[in-house]
């Protein structure tokens, strides 16, 4: 019999696209998942997916309980956000600020599935660069900050989102561009351009260069088009996450390598402060954004 642990399982699947990762994101063991799925199969008589070299395939069985499953799991939130309307807990203020810079990228998207699941929710973004954004929800100035997460979170509720991978950035006719990864040596001489933002918020400095006692020069810029300009003129090289890159790479403006032999990952987390967690439309922000940034380039779920 259906159940709504199953669907969820489907749609984890289909979203994260390897059963260890779908498995996580329903708390699962990867073995657990598989048992489910098998189960499934078994009572229906029919497979649900196909191993392929891209991949878990959905065969036509698994598409139509996909369908199902993206339609009922739908209902049930909205149900369940209606319940929330009755009891009178939809209306608020939701002020966010970025620690993650391209997080700008993929905003848009979920602001607007927000904006359709909780019309009566203020949203705003919290405008600028903030060394400690932390402080922000300290002082009541923001409500969610999106970023790296606390080195200690007693204070806060902490939702764990996704980890991507941070790319080298270089010109399409630097000598870089050809290695299958580059190491802190690599980048001695040449010119680092940065989001101005301490050294502590920026993976490449923090987790690479530092360490090797590494120190290139370095400039600024605030915006990641401009950034990505300045490196396909040459001026310097960068690090950024590989879905920020995408549509740069498309069009062959400049080249991503690898960092490190494994790369180089961040983390993204919704950090708000616990006496405001339990508040419904803060609790479905995480989900919204797992499930719009699903699809995006270089990415692994966190559990």
């Amino acid at each position: 019999m259906l159940e709504l642990r199953h669907l969820r399982s489907l749609v984890a699947i289909a979203d994260a696209g390897k059963l260890a990762t779908a498995a996580e994101r329903v708390h699962l063991s990867q073995s657990a998942l598989s048992h489910q799925i098998r189960a499934l199969e078994d009572h229906h008589g029919l497979a649900l997916f196909e191993r392929t070299r891209q991949g878990l395939q959905f065969t036509p069985a698994g598409e139509r309980l996909l369908t199902l499953a993206r339609s009922v799991l739908g209902e049930v939130s909205a149900a369940e956000r209606d319940l929330q309307r009755m009891k009178g807990e939809t209306t608020g203020e939701l002020r966010i600020a970025l620690e993650c810079h391209t997080c700008f990228d993929w905003l848009m998207p979920v602001m607007h599935a927000f904006r359709q699941r909780w019309p009566e929710v203020e949203v705003d973004l919290v405008a600028g660069f903030h060394a400690e954004p932390l402080a922000l929800l300290k002082e009541g100035r923001a409500d969610l900050v999106i970023g790296s997460a606390p080195k200690s979170a007693r204070a806060w509720q902490v939702s764990p989102l996704f980890k991507f991978e941070m790319m080298a950035v270089v010109a399409n006719d630097h000598p870089l561009r050809h290695k299958r990864f580059v190491t802190a040596r690599d980048l001695a001489d040449e010119t680092l351009i940065t989001y101005p933002v301490p050294d502590a918020r920026i993976d490449l400095v923090r987790e690479v260069l530092a360490p090797a006692k590494v120190n290139p020069a370095r400039r600024t810029a605030e915006l990641t088009v401009a950034i990505v300009q300045l490196v396909a003129s040459r001026r310097g090289v960068a690090a950024l996450p590989s879905w920020g890159l995408q549509s740069y790479l498309e069009h062959d403006y400049v080249q991503a390598v690898r960092i490190g032999p494994k790369g180089l990952w961040s983390e993204l987390h919704a950090i708000c402060p616990k006496a405001q967690a339990s508040r419904p439309y803060m609790q479905d922000m995480a989900q919204i954004i797992r499930q719009q940034c699903a699809q995006l380039p270089g990415i692994e779920w966190l559990a």
